[in-house]
Protein backbone atom coordinates (compact mmCIF):
# COMPACT_ATOMS: atom_id res chain seq x y z
CA UNK A 1 0.00 0.00 0.00
CA UNK A 2 2.48 2.34 0.83
CA UNK A 3 4.21 2.34 -3.01
CA UNK A 4 0.89 3.23 -4.29
CA UNK A 5 0.77 7.00 -2.32
CA UNK A 6 4.40 7.45 -3.70
CA UNK A 7 2.94 6.63 -7.18
CA UNK A 8 0.20 8.96 -7.31
CA UNK A 9 2.73 11.73 -6.02
CA UNK A 10 5.03 11.20 -8.70
CA UNK A 11 1.89 10.89 -10.86
CA UNK A 12 0.50 14.58 -9.64
CA UNK A 13 4.37 15.71 -10.14
CA UNK A 14 4.47 14.60 -13.99
CA UNK A 15 0.90 15.78 -14.07
CA UNK A 16 2.45 19.06 -13.03
CA UNK A 17 5.23 19.63 -14.83
CA UNK A 18 3.20 18.56 -18.14
CA UNK A 19 0.74 21.32 -17.39
CA UNK A 20 3.45 23.93 -16.87
CA UNK A 21 5.00 22.57 -20.21
CA UNK A 22 1.61 23.02 -22.17
CA UNK A 23 1.22 26.61 -20.71
CA UNK A 24 4.61 27.35 -22.26
CA UNK A 25 4.07 26.31 -25.38
CA UNK A 26 0.72 28.30 -25.49
CA UNK A 27 2.59 31.29 -24.61
CA UNK A 28 5.37 30.93 -27.09
CA UNK A 29 2.41 30.34 -29.94
CA UNK A 30 0.64 33.68 -29.16
CA UNK A 31 3.95 35.44 -28.94
CA UNK A 32 4.43 34.38 -32.55
CA UNK A 33 0.82 35.07 -33.61
CA UNK A 34 1.52 38.68 -32.53
CA UNK A 35 4.37 39.16 -33.68
CA UNK A 36 3.11 38.11 -37.01
CA UNK A 37 0.40 40.47 -36.49
CA UNK A 38 2.66 43.19 -35.95
CA UNK A 39 4.36 43.37 -38.84
CA UNK A 40 1.22 42.29 -41.25
CA UNK A 41 -0.04 45.53 -39.30
CA UNK A 42 3.01 47.63 -40.18
CA UNK A 43 3.19 48.28 -43.81
CA UNK A 44 1.32 46.30 -45.96
CA UNK A 45 3.66 46.35 -49.47
CA UNK A 46 1.64 46.48 -52.78
CA UNK A 47 3.07 44.53 -55.80
CA UNK A 48 4.00 47.79 -57.92
CA UNK A 49 2.99 45.35 -61.31
CA UNK A 50 -0.54 45.51 -59.91
CA UNK A 51 -0.97 49.05 -58.12
CA UNK A 52 -3.50 50.55 -60.51
CA UNK A 53 -5.18 47.89 -62.00
CA UNK A 54 -9.06 47.45 -61.60
CA UNK A 55 -11.20 44.31 -61.30
CA UNK A 56 -12.71 43.50 -64.73
CA UNK A 57 -11.90 44.70 -68.30
CA UNK A 58 -8.63 46.78 -68.63
CA UNK A 59 -7.87 50.15 -70.73
CA UNK A 60 -5.13 49.92 -73.37
CA UNK A 61 -2.07 51.69 -72.11
CA UNK A 62 -0.06 51.82 -75.50
CA UNK A 63 -1.93 52.91 -78.58
CA UNK A 64 -2.71 50.37 -81.46
CA UNK A 65 -0.31 51.07 -84.73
Amino acid sequence: MARKTNYSFQKSEREKIRQKKKKEKLDRKQEAKDRKSALNEGGEEIDPDIAGIQPGPQTDVEPEE
